[in-house]
Parts: C-alpha cells; structure tokens; sequence
C-alpha cells in the first residue's frame, strides 16, 4: 500500500497553502465590497466576484489535478493569477473613475497594510475588519492582498516547474513504479519462469497422454 500511495499521492492538502488562503481572503472582501459599494444590476459586480473565485478555485483544482496532470496542475495555477491579475484591474479602475485614492508603495498606510495582510490569513478577520472601513480602503487592502497573493503564486509555479523537471509527469512515475515493482516481484523473468513452467507441465502431460494411448 505505501507503494501505490507514492505512486499516486493522495495527501496534496490545497488549503495549507498560503496563496490558497490569501485567495480565500481576497474572495471574502470582494465579495463584500462589490455588493456593498457597487449599484444593484452593475454587471461589475458579477466580474469581480467571478474573477476572484477563479482566483481561489483554480488554485484547488489545479493541486488537485497535479496528482495525475503536471501540465494541467501549471495551467490551471497559471489562470488563477490571470484571474487575479483581472480583479486587480477592476479594483484600480474603480479607485481612478471615482477620484479616490490607490495608495502608493512608500505610502504609511501602504506600508501598514503590506504588514498587516502579512501577518493574517484568516479571511475572518478581513470580513470583520472591513465593515468599519470606506470603500477607498477597502480597494487598497484588496489591492494589497492580490499583489501578495500574486508573489507566493509565481513561487508556487517555479516550483511545479521545478518538480516536472525533477520528477517527471504522470508516464514517467507509472514507468518507475512498474520497475520497481517487477524488480520486488522477480521482473520479467519471473513471470516468464512461471509461464514456461506450467507450459512444461502441460506438454509433459500432453506426451504421457499420447503414450498411453499408443500402448493401448
């Protein structure tokens, strides 16, 4: 059984990954903020809210897929950042046609921010926070959030990268586990020396057989 289970590893656990629950986090406060400051009927509201699904989704599907699809497990990772990479736009779209504030990199209450959705993955603690605050800030701590989200995403595609080259991709582990398997179980000759065996039996049978009854 411990073979079979590294062969096909079942214990990928996508909610331990942190860009998972940074994803998580970012779902949670676009889904507030796009029902809470976008007009009833908006069709934005749709959008982001898809967008960051797909963000946190695809991520899911994608380690899940990676048990048995490497390539699958890349691409899906990858349009999860695309997706992100979208709602982000949405974000900074709103701030600029409104005339509110997107927060600059050295600005204190950027870099208080960066600090803060670093230290926190909980995306409960985002859904209490954010009912005290405008929608200028909320934007910029999703702003913040993605931005995040997107590094630990880029590592997490090096490392795919990095264990396909390593490893190989589905056909490369079943090859490898066949070979340790027949190398456990006698291999080719193994078989082979069964086969034989029992055809030996049986001809050997076949000619007592045909000697019997050429005497009678």
């Amino acid at each position: 059984m411990e073979d079979e289970k590294d062969f096909l590893p079942q214990e990928k656990d996508y909610r331990s990954l942190k860009a998972f629950r940074k994803a998580e986090c970012i779902y949670d406060v676009t889904y507030y903020f796009a029902h809470r400051f976008l007009a009833v009927g908006d069709r934005t509201i749709d959008q982001m809210v898809q967008a960051a699904r797909s963000g946190k989704q695809n991520l899911a599907e994608g380690n899940i897929d990676g048990v048995t699809s490497k390539e699958m497990e890349l691409k899906l990772t990858n349009v999860n950042r695309a997706s992100l990479h979208e709602l982000l736009l949405d974000y900074e779209d709103y701030l600029r046609v409104r005339g509110l504030e997107q927060w600059s990199f050295d600005d204190p209450r950027c870099q208080q921010t960066r600090a803060f959705c670093k230290a926190h993955l909980d995306s409960a603690v985002y859904r209490e926070k954010i009912k005290e605050r405008s929608d200028e800030t909320i934007a910029n701590i999703a702003i913040t959030l993605i931005h995040q989200c997107d590094v630990l995403i880029r590592g997490l595609i090096e490392w795919q990268k990095r264990n396909f080259l390593e490893n190989g991709g589905i056909k490369e582990e079943m090859y490898r586990a066949r070979m340790d398997w027949m190398k456990r179980n006698g291999g080719w000759n193994g078989r082979n020396g069964g086969r034989n065996g029992h055809d030996g039996h049986d001809g050997q049978n076949g000619q007592n057989g045909r000697n019997n009854g050429q005497n009678g």
